[in-house]
């Protein structure tokens, strides 16, 4: 007992000095100097822009531009419709992804590669294929119609395409990889002795899920949610192809403002409350999310 305590009080002691050593093999201007390229990519492909988007949201010095978004009910509009439609969507990635994700967690090798390459795929393809993918299935004379009216379950096509259900459907479907994958990095990670205990202790199946397996997965279901839902919030393509003029987000509103009419300040103006919008609900689910010992475990 006493030579395994000594061990590993030396092994402690071992791992301490190597733990120091590593921080103190690069000095503070060598650490500067391989942070710069990086730090300048930050700053010159996404600060700058912003910032100059932000300077040119305030164009002739008045709050001009904020005061017509506020004014007009059209934007507000489009600008709620975005947030729900981006929450809807994060929900139903969340609902069919995370039973993906638990599959290629929990298959042999064999079957989850076959898994993992129905997730890969889709993502390896272009947003725009995809996008047009879903126009042949739902458009009034598509697969889907078709095999409706084949089958008898209606006597004419149904209008499927251009609505606000098509565009949740096509977005969940492009964005739903974006959710597997954090999900089951963290599910991989998951030891089975864990669950293995709680059985041994016993609790069920499914009490060992909620109680053992799911909360140690929110640092994956919260990486896929903020992904999601970021990027739902400026989705473009399949929202203009599949939703149609009649669904407008808040990405196509700000196309249309710098590609149609020309209001830059005004397009600049929409994408800061975006990119608020966007910062505000990112900090709201952290704050939800940490609530579970799971997600400090992270930070």
């Amino acid at each position: 007992m006493t030579n395994f305590i000594s061990r590993s009080r030396s092994h402690r002691l071992s791992f301490r000095r190597l733990s120091s050593y590593s921080a103190r093999f690069y000095s503070l201007s060598t650490s500067i100097v391989l942070a710069t390229p990086l730090i300048a990519a930050l700053a010159i492909g996404f600060l700058y822009p912003v910032l100059k988007l932000f300077a040119l949201s305030f164009s002739g010095g008045t709050l001009a531009y904020y005061r017509r978004i506020v004014a007009e009910p059209l934007h507000l509009a489009v600008l709620t419709g975005t947030v729900q439609v981006a929450l809807v969507v994060t929900v139903a990635s969340l609902l069919l992804g995370f039973p993906v994700a638990y599959l290629m967690a929990r298959l042999s090798k064999g079957p989850a590669t076959v898994v993992a390459a129905c997730v890969f795929i889709p993502l390896w393809t272009s947003v725009l294929i995809r996008s047009y993918a879903w126009v042949t299935l739902l458009q009034r004379n598509g697969i889907i119609n078709e095999l409706l009216i084949d089958t008898g379950v209606t006597d004419g096509p149904l209008k499927l395409i251009y609505t606000q259900s098509a565009v949740i459907l096509a977005m969940t479907h492009v964005l739903m990889p974006f959710m597997i994958l954090p999900i089951y990095s963290a599910l991989r990670a998951l030891p089975a002795d864990y669950v293995r205990a709680a059985r041994n202790l016993g609790a069920g199946s499914l009490r060992a899920f909620v109680a053992v397996t799911l909360p140690l997965s929110l640092p994956g279901v919260f990486a896929g949610s903020v992904m999601c839902f970021v990027l739902a919030l400026g989705f473009y393509i399949t929202p203009a192809l599949v939703g149609g003029p009649g669904s407008m987000l808040m990405a196509t509103l700000i196309g249309q403002q710098t590609t149609v009419l020309l209001d830059w300040p005004f397009a600049a103006a929409l994408s800061t409350v975006l990119l608020a919008v966007t910062l505000l609900f990112v900090l709201l689910f952290r704050r939800t999310l940490s609530l579970s010992k799971g997600l400090n475990s992270v930070y």
